[in-house]
């Protein structure tokens, strides 16, 4: 498991600011539920002044994600739109007393949604998907232009901290010949040179494995619910729990019972459950709630 600071477990225990700002007149939102992180960031913006009067966040990730996101609007409040703009993700990181390096792709992301919802407040457009880059992480939907852009602002050097970084070839690792090709790219547009042998990638065994011999469902399901298992004792200490409904594909429908059913912390208890699954099935997986798929399947029969 990740080492996290004092810092990081004050604002994932305690979370500053969390949910949305009433009256908000700016609205970023980055990520996709589908690819294991999202976040929404509202702010009241004083028109006068461009002042930060308060801002909310709302995360479906992991502890980290909810960390960077709550230490993130207590960074900005009271700044001038000009002056956040300025907050890197290198900012936020720090303010937590740093991040895992597998988890600083939490940090880019609430840097992304500050600047999407600062320019939805100036009537601005601004991608998250960076459409004019071409896609080089399927699994996660990460392409060229992010990638580019993380390498040069954070000075990467390795696969290893791209993925770090984007989340980019944590995958399936199909992708991990196009990061290096960016990263020589980039390193020579620099003065440097990129050299894949001095700082070799390391490949969890599952994921080449699982790019070699693609799970089947039955093998899939049986690895959740191992996962779920070794999962129940902690949630049952909290009087809760969590059941394997269905698996199609990628999606893994649980129910959540007992004091998990209708908490609060239900999304990030998911969301946790997720993270460990990717980790120990080295693919990736989307845990949804298993209301989802009654909605879904509702909708089919209308």
């Amino acid at each position: 498991m990740w080492d996290y600071s004092d810092k990081v477990k004050e604002h994932f225990f305690n979370p500053k600011n969390a949910g949305a700002v009433v009256d908000a007149n700016a609205t970023g939102e980055v990520g996709s539920i589908s690819c294991g992180d999202a976040l929404r960031l509202t702010l009241k913006v004083d028109d006068e002044s461009e002042i930060i009067l308060e801002a909310g966040f709302q995360t479906f990730g992991c502890g980290s994600a909810i960390a960077s996101s709550s230490v993130l609007t207590e960074i900005i409040k009271g700044m001038t739109l000009d002056e956040a703009l300025q907050v890197t993700n290198q900012d936020i990181a720090d303010h937590l007393e740093g991040l895992p390096p597998e988890k600083m792709h939490c940090s880019v992301m609430g840097r992304e949604a500050l600047q999407a919802a600062i320019a939805n407040y100036r009537g601005e457009e601004w991608r998250d998907d960076h459409e004019e880059g071409a896609l080089i992480c399927k699994c996660f939907a990460i392409d060229a232009v992010m990638i580019e852009e993380m390498v040069w602002a954070n000075k990467l050097r390795t696969v290893e901290d791209v993925t770090n970084f984007t989340k980019a070839g944590g995958g399936c690792a199909a992708c991990h010949e196009d990061i290096e090709a960016i990263l020589e790219k980039v390193l020579a547009e620099k003065g440097e040179k990129f050299d894949a042998a001095a700082a070799p990638v390391k490949k969890p065994v599952e994921t080449v494995a699982a790019v070699k011999t693609p799970l089947t469902n039955l093998q899939r399901i049986k690895k959740i619910e191992e996962v779920l298992e070794s999962l129940r004792p902690a949630l049952m200490a909290d009087g809760g729990d969590a059941e394997l409904v269905e698996v199609i594909g990628n999606t893994a429908y649980v129910n959540m019972t007992g004091a998990c059913n209708g908490c609060s912390m239900a999304a990030m208890t998911i969301a946790g459950i997720q993270q460990r699954l990717m980790e120990v099935m080295g693919e990736f997986i989307k845990v949804v709630p298993a209301s989802e798929m009654k909605k879904l399947v509702n909708i089919e029969m209308a």
